[in-house]
């Protein structure tokens, strides 16, 4: 038996590039590349989140394309992780943005979204937040990512495509024709080659005849009833259909679920007791039509609603976390105490930004927005108050995005969640300070906008610091290329989203808020700020929402949240994504019957996943092209048919789309004998 003296210890951590190595690292090229790559991913992002109300995580689509990118230069492997880190803070800053940013336009906050009311706002709200999540979450980097108890899902299978190598990079063919694919099926539906979208129309009783008793048989108290409703189709969309297949079948069930409660209950429940008398309840600028009407009950009475479930599932997921947040929070004031001698004996794979300069950028930061939300509300104490709030609630909140995305990778981080948390508080406080209408709205949705930013890019940076601290990066190195990425990000952020939203207007919507960019966080947001201080809240509703959320969780409903927002989204939406989940677990039902080994069902999975990336990316591409092209003459969007056809064209091309999710992925099972590649983990 060995003595207590000769008991091994824990193993140290050894980097795939020894910390003795020096190797190309931070250079030109690849920062340069990441730039690019946070642009394009975080304006795909934004198109995605604003019409899905969900983001996807850029990590492996940026591993696949800096890889093959800087392989045609020979480029180190700390190179590619340079490039990778610079190239996904844009989905982390387009999720802050578009959960909030378009709250300050539909609750009126801001007189428009022009460049002349609201690019410098937008940039510096973005820019403020992006500086300080990288900051809040540089002072706890340690503790978190040398704990052996956070998986790092994400980050690991990063790392291990990047060690993979030759591998990674073949696997792009799958991502680059695929945005190809994603884009031309977008454009062509765009250009009438076939219907992308179709409304199914249906009675619910008869009018004039249908009726409900109120009583027993023969009771005079009889409610005239009956009227007609609309459902959607799913939408031919390759981007729906790629986030479906991503998030798998058993959540997009659940984000389906609620979009059949609202149109499949409550929409066809309210038509038809309320059918004689609904023009009477409904605002003058409805339509005078059923589908009109109903489109009416979903966006007035089943939003609000969605509302109340949205904010259960919020603090439910919270509460769910409690354990790892309070051990991610205490881990990080334990590394607070570092002394500098300590920090002197690091080697290059520990050498970061330090702590003085990080502290005083901060303290930069906090002079920036005590003026920024004095600019934005007109007001000075509750905008200094509004800064000291968003300053210690951010550092909070952005180690619990960090602590979560170490558990559960940035896919799943309920961002929302802890921007909801955030935005009540900032709002109690403004009604407590006798603060009240859009003064107080804007001061409100300026702290979440802040908090939500610096949140979702805190928990992207950690796990890239983990992809480094995997590989031997330099986390200084990291660092400087985080803020460079964050500052060139937050400068083009907005033109993503004014494009958008113009482009909506000139075809014929309302921008933000429009059934075709619903923006479902963002309006949530709105909604609170304006019942909360502005006191719009229609709170019968809401409380409705907060019992029927109550009651899922009862249920033991895997997420409340997720239903909830199936029920805030077009129902066109959450179908699509709905079938996307049937493809995949349709393509997982193929692979199992063919029998393949487990390194043949990951090969499968990485395809799957880079083909549904592809395809969500094209068409997010596209999509942004498109929108600029509504600034152009007519003749520049040529239709092929003037009513084109969704039953057989539509159809014929969502066929095509389910051949390519689930053909492509099993072709690329290979030889059994090979060895499993690292998977995608999503």
């Amino acid at each position: 038996m060995s003595s207590p003296e000769n008991t091994p210890g824990p193993r140290k951590h050894q980097p795939f590039v020894p910390e003795t190595m020096e190797m190309k690292e931070f250079t030109l090229r690849a920062v340069l590349l990441g730039l690019v790559m946070t642009v394009v991913l975080g304006a795909a992002n934004a198109y995605l989140g604003l019409r899905a109300g969900i983001t996807i995580a850029a990590t492996y689509p940026a591993a696949v394309i800096g890889m093959a990118v800087l392989r045609i230069w020979k480029g180190s492997v700390l190179e590619e992780n340079i490039a990778r880190t610079s190239g996904t803070i844009g989905e982390g800053i387009a999720a802050g943005a578009i959960f909030t940013i378009p709250a300050f336009v539909i609750a009126k906050a801001w007189p428009s979204f022009r460049p002349a009311d609201a690019y410098w706002k937008t940039t510096a709200l973005i820019m403020v937040g992006s500086v300080l999540g990288v900051l809040f979450i540089s002072l706890v980097r340690r503790g978190m990512v040398e704990d052996p108890e956070l998986p790092f899902p994400e980050s690991v299978a990063a790392g291990e495509i990047h060690k993979a190598g030759r591998r990674g990079a073949q696997a792009a063919k799958y991502l680059f024709w695929n945005i190809g694919i994603g884009g031309l099926v977008y454009m062509l539906g765009r250009f009438g080659l076939f219907a992308a979208d179709k409304d199914v129309h249906f009675n619910i009783g008869t009018l004039g005849h249908s009726q409900v008793r109120l009583g027993a048989a023969g009771d005079s108290n009889i409610l005239a009833a009956g009227g007609a409703s609309t459902v959607a189709a799913p939408s031919v969309s390759p981007a729906y259909l790629g986030v479906g297949y991503i998030i798998g079948l058993k959540l997009a069930s659940i984000q389906f679920a609620g979009g059949v409660l609202a149109w499949g209950l409550i929409v066809p429940l309210l038509m038809f007791l309320m059918g004689p008398q609904l023009r009477h309840y409904l605002p003058a600028d409805t339509p005078d039509d059923w589908a009109g009407m109903s489109v009416a009950i979903w966006r007035f009475i089943v939003r609000p609603i969605a509302v109340g479930g949205m904010l259960v599932g919020a603090a439910y997921t919270l509460l769910k976390m409690r354990k790892s947040l309070a051990l991610g929070l205490g881990r990080a004031f334990a590394d607070l105490r570092q002394t500098a001698a300590d920090q002197a004996k690091l080697s290059r794979t520990e050498r970061y930004m330090s702590s003085k300069v990080v502290f005083t950028l901060i303290g930069v930061m906090f002079l920036l927005m005590c003026l920024l939300y004095m600019n934005i509300s007109g007001l000075k104490l509750p905008a200094i108050l509004a800064a000291v709030v968003m300053l210690v609630v951010g550092f909070f909140f952005a180690t619990i995005s960090g602590s979560l995305c170490g558990f559960i990778g940035s896919s799943n981080n309920p961002v929302s969640g802890l921007t909801l948390s955030t935005l009540l508080i900032a709002a109690l406080l403004m009604v407590f300070l006798g603060v009240s209408g859009l003064s107080g709205v804007a001061t409100v949705l300026g702290v979440a906008a802040v908090v939500c930013v610096s949140s979702s890019v805190a928990g992207e940076l950690l796990q890239d610091f983990k992809v480094g601290y995997i590989l031997g990066g330099t986390p200084a190195k990291i660092q400087v290329a985080e803020l460079i990425a964050v500052v060139v990000a937050s400068l083009v952020m907005y033109f993503p989203l004014m494009l958008l939203h113009e482009a909506n207007i000139r075809a014929g919507g309302i921008g933000f808020g429009d059934r075709q960019l619903s923006a479902p966080q963002a309006g949530l947001m709105a909604t609170l700020a304006q019942g909360i201080v502005g006191g719009e809240m229609a709170w019968p509703l809401v409380v409705v929402g907060i019992f029927f959320g109550i009651a899922m969780i009862m249920m033991q409903v895997r997420s409340p949240m997720l239903v909830a927002v199936g029920m805030y989204l077009p129902f066109e939406t959450t179908f699509a994504i709905f079938i996307g989940g049937v493809f995949r677990s349709w393509g997982d039902w193929a692979a199992k019957r063919r029998g393949f080994n487990e390194a043949q069902m990951a090969r499968v999975e990485n395809a799957g996943v880079l083909t549904a990336s592809g395809l969500i990316a094209g068409e997010a591409l596209l999509g942004l092209l498109w929108a600029g092209m509504q600034f152009a003459p007519k003749w520049a969007r040529p239709q092929f048919f003037s009513d084109p056809s969704y039953a057989i064209g539509g159809m014929l091309v969502m066929a095509l789309l389910a051949a390519l999710m689930i053909g492509l992925p099993l072709s690329a099972a290979g030889d059994p004998k090979e060895p499993a590649p690292p998977t995608a983990m999503m």
